[in-house]
Formats: structure tokens, sequence, C-alpha cells
């Protein structure tokens, strides 16, 4: 365990043609008004959820957020003993929930959704069956250990039982566009392929809201939490891990109907031993621009960053990717790039550290 303060900061800045990635109630897409205009949003929640889906399609460690958590340990349960009888495996469920301090209902589900690991399952099956008489403190270990790279990063909050809250190890700010947007409304009508010739207008018809938007996507993972709630090597991977699902995923809100899947145009990111740095405080006077608002927007964050050092320590390091030179940071030619050499420092910074207490 690591004792220094380390905290990785990655700034992303991303161009996104017209759609509607993250929708409010009335079906719009979300906005926050920042420096005095309207800007396009996207939750946090919206873009975790995105990399969540990522881990899963990279078969990156993840768990499953579910009310039906009692099924899946009853399930567990019944792959190790196939000679436990229904009512058995029901009785032994709701001892281990009982004994966790989490609440069931009537249908065998949590009051709220609950993100456990697999590998918490099967640990906590393998400990139900071995005992009899479950220990309250034994179960609590077995939830709290094994904690997928999602549990580790975002956390979990049990309301029933606060004991079994996993702190977050990452924080993901709600990402803004860079300068101001107009609501803008697409008019669309759709023709039934079967009506007669001779009949005219649509079958259907409806109106969507979109913008368009250079956004400023902001994360940071603090290291010393990561390691905590992992362990040092799983923690080191799963900083690489992180860092390209957060880069490459997007959130999935109409992407049939706009197809705006894109790639980010620049990436910056800082390794710190003091404290984490927003630094959307470099649009608060929003990019105005007939030409195109991600250079200037670069500039603007390079700017930012430069002036941050007035008031926080020298970075250990700062690599960014979408540039070929720059003066604040190390340039790095691809993703793979970027991240081996992310991954180098923190490991080295997280050796250092650990080699200096012993």
């Amino acid at each position: 365990m690591t004792t220094q303060n380390l905290y990785l900061d990655i700034n992303v800045l991303q161009t996104v043609p017209s759609s509607n990635l993250n929708r409010d109630d009335t079906g719009a897409p979300k906005t926050a008004l920042y420096g005095g205009v309207s800007r396009a949003r996207v939750s946090s929640q919206s873009w975790k959820h995105a990399v969540r889906a990522d881990f899963r399609a990279t078969n990156t460690s993840v768990g499953t957020r579910t009310k039906e958590a009692a099924k899946l340990l009853a399930s567990n349960l019944k792959k190790l003993d196939s000679s436990l009888d229904d009512k058995t495996v029901t009785a032994k469920v709701a001892a281990t929930f009982k004994a966790a301090g989490i609440k069931l209902d009537k249908n065998q589900e949590t009051g709220a959704l609950l993100l456990v690991s697999h590998g918490q399952l099967a640990k906590l099956a393998q400990y139900v069956l071995a005992n009899d008489d479950l220990d309250k403190k034994e179960v609590k270990k077995v939830l709290k250990g094994d904690q997928s790279l999602d549990l580790a990063l975002f956390g979990r909050m049990v309301a029933d039982n606060p004991e079994l809250n996993v702190d977050a190890a990452c924080q993901v700010a709600h990402a803004i566009s860079t300068h101001e947007v107009v609501p803008e409304y697409d008019y669309f009508t759709a023709l039934d392929d079967e009506q007669p010739e001779d009949t005219t207008g649509a079958a259907m018809l409806g109106t969507i809201e979109f913008n368009s938007s250079t956004l400023y996507r902001y994360a940071n993972v603090n290291l010393n939490e990561l390691i905590y709630n992992l362990n040092t090597q799983d923690a080191i991977q799963g900083v690489a891990a992180f860092l390209k699902s957060f880069v490459l995923s997007m959130p999935t809100g109409k992407q049939n109907t706009f197809a705006n899947k894109t790639v980010p145009n620049y990436v910056m990111v800082t390794l710190r031993s003091d404290t984490p740095v927003n630094l959307v405080s470099a649009f608060e006077k929003p990019v105005t621009s007939k030409d195109g608002y991600v250079d200037e927007s670069i500039q603007r964050l390079e700017s930012e960053f430069t002036k941050t050092q007035s008031y926080v320590e020298q970075p250990l390091a700062n690599f960014e990717l979408g540039k070929a030179t720059s003066e604040v940071a190390t340039a790095t030619t691809t993703l793979s790039d970027l991240i081996s050499q992310v991954t180098a420092v923190v490991e080295k910074a997280v050796q250092n550290d650990e080699d200096s207490n012993d």
C-alpha cells in the first residue's frame, strides 16, 4: 500500500456530430448552464454505464448491478452442490442476506440495486456451504473482497448496511461542450410500404431534438484507493483498462438514429501527487469560432493546465495524444503508446513509494 497521494487525471476533448447521447425526461439532449450559456451535457452516470459496457465487451473484470443478487447466489449454490433442493437453497440464501444485513422482499429481491462481483458471489456460496452457522463478520469480509474493476472504480452504496459500502476510487465529471449549443429539431416521417398507390401522406411523423458539440470530458482515479480496493498489480492493470475504455467508450443514446460514434480529438493524462485537477474552467468563457472548436479548445486546455501550476505541485508526469508536439506534456503517437507510458510511470511511482516504506 502506498503512502503518498497518487491521482491520475484524464482529460478528453471529443467532437460529436448531430446526436442525442443522453436524454432528459422529455427526450431532449441534456444540457447545463455554464459560463452564462447553455452547453451540451452528458451525465457521469451515462458515461460510466458506457465504460461498464465496454468492460463486458472486452472481457474486463465487471460485476453485476441487480436486485436479484439472491437468485444469483442460489444459482451459485446449486452449481456447487446439485443435491440441494429448492427449499434448502432458499433457506440458506435468506440466512446469508440476513447475516449481511440486507433485506429481501417477498420476491427474494433487494430493495435497491446491489453491485456485486461474480467472485464475491462464488466465494459467498463456498462459505455458505462450508458453514452452517454464518458469521456476520465473515460474510461482510467476503462481500468486501474479490472486487470487480467497476466495483473498485465506481464504488457501492448499500443503504441497508453501510458497512458493505465501497468507496469509489474514480470520479467522473459530467461532460459539457466547450462552447454554447443551440437546440435543433429533426422533423421525420415514415411511409407505409403497403399503402395503395393512390394514397398520399406519411404513416408516421414526429420530431426529435439533437445538437452537435465539442465535449470536454474529465475523470480522475485515486490510485491509493484503487490499490486498497483491489491490490497493487490488479490496480495498475485496472488503470490501463479504465483509461482505454473511458477514452473509447460512448453512450449509445439514439446511436442508430445518428451514427455519431467518434473517437477523441485530444487526450491529456496527468499523474499527480497532491490533488486531482478538473480543467473545465478553461471553458468558463465559451469557445467561439466560425472555423471549428477543437483547435481552440486544445489551446485553452493546455493554457489552463499551465495556469493551474501556480496552485498545485509539479505533476509526476504528463502525457498527451492528439498533437505532434507540446510544451506541457510528453506527446504520444497512438492510444496504445499513451496507455503503455502511463502504466509505466504509475507502476514506477507505486513501486518507489512501496520500496521507501520497506
